[in-house]
């Protein structure tokens, strides 16, 4: 069968003094829900297709066995022979979603240490103590030198902060072809584009927006547990096992 689109957006027509309103849709169709029903006798729902399809596209398996499908059309989506694989899959995808939505909120890591002028530092699984708000204001993050060379272990996150002991897992967990902890690097910055002459400051979106100071800090430190558990979740997916349907005859 044809793939379905995971999202789709629909609004009602507003009359002339109604504002404007978006229905939410169910994206997997009641022929996707039979598809993948019709290999188990446990009943399955839309939400468990869903979240099927979520941690499956996280399956290096699935990723080198679709190769050269997913470099150039939509990914194809096969059933699980098993109920129990397919129960697995849907439950990872329920994790890993829940990690990735709420990367903001997770708890941070709290394994690195802090070194720097900055004293008395401590992180926390929700905050940051120690130091005012003004020591955590950041420019652009790199990462230390050892023997020339960048260490990943090591983030200088300004010239008061060093966060150490990062593990060098964090950096398997890739988006775009770049790792989720170097993104932030990236993103929580001061940065000017070079044609419009905008100044986009990651610190003023922390004080305005997120009403603290120390978010940029903060973000990393979290990204960091998403980037290790959304690992972890990952090698705990099962084999791919694929259902094949009879033929007719």
């Amino acid at each position: 069968m044809s793939q379905q689109e995971l999202f789709t957006e629909a609004a009602q027509t507003p009359s002339e003094t109604q504002p404007k309103k978006l229905v939410r849709r169910e994206a997997i169709t009641d022929d996707a829900l039979a598809h993948f029903q019709e290999p188990y006798a446990e009943k399955i729902s839309k939400e468990d297709i869903f979240y099927y399809i979520y941690g499956l596209l996280h399956s290096e398996e699935y990723r080198k066995r679709y190769a050269d499908n997913l470099s150039k059309q939509l990914p194809r989506i096969p059933r699980m022979a098993q109920y129990a694989d397919f129960a697995a899959f849907s439950q990872a995808g329920r994790d890993l979603a829940a990690l990735h939505l709420n990367y903001e909120t997770v708890p941070m890591y709290t394994g690195i240490t802090f070194s720097g002028s900055l004293k008395g530092l401590t992180a926390t699984a929700q905050k940051i103590i120690g130091g005012k708000d003004e020591d955590f204001r950041v420019q652009k993050m790199k990462f230390a030198k050892k023997d020339k060379k960048d260490d990943k272990t090591r983030i200088v996150y300004n010239g008061k902060i060093t966060v150490e002991n990062i593990p060098e897992a964090v950096y398997d967990y890739i988006i775009n072809g770049k790792s989720a902890i170097e993104w932030v690097m990236e993103r929580q910055a001061v940065s000017t584009d070079k044609k419009s002459g905008i100044t986009n400051d990651a610190n003023d979106y922390a004080i305005e927006t997120m009403h603290n100071p120390r978010y940029p800090l903060e973000l990393l430190l979290r990204v960091i547990t998403v980037s290790l558990e959304t690992q972890k979740i990952v090698r705990s997916l099962p084999k791919l096992d694929i259902y094949q349907a009879p033929t007719a005859g």
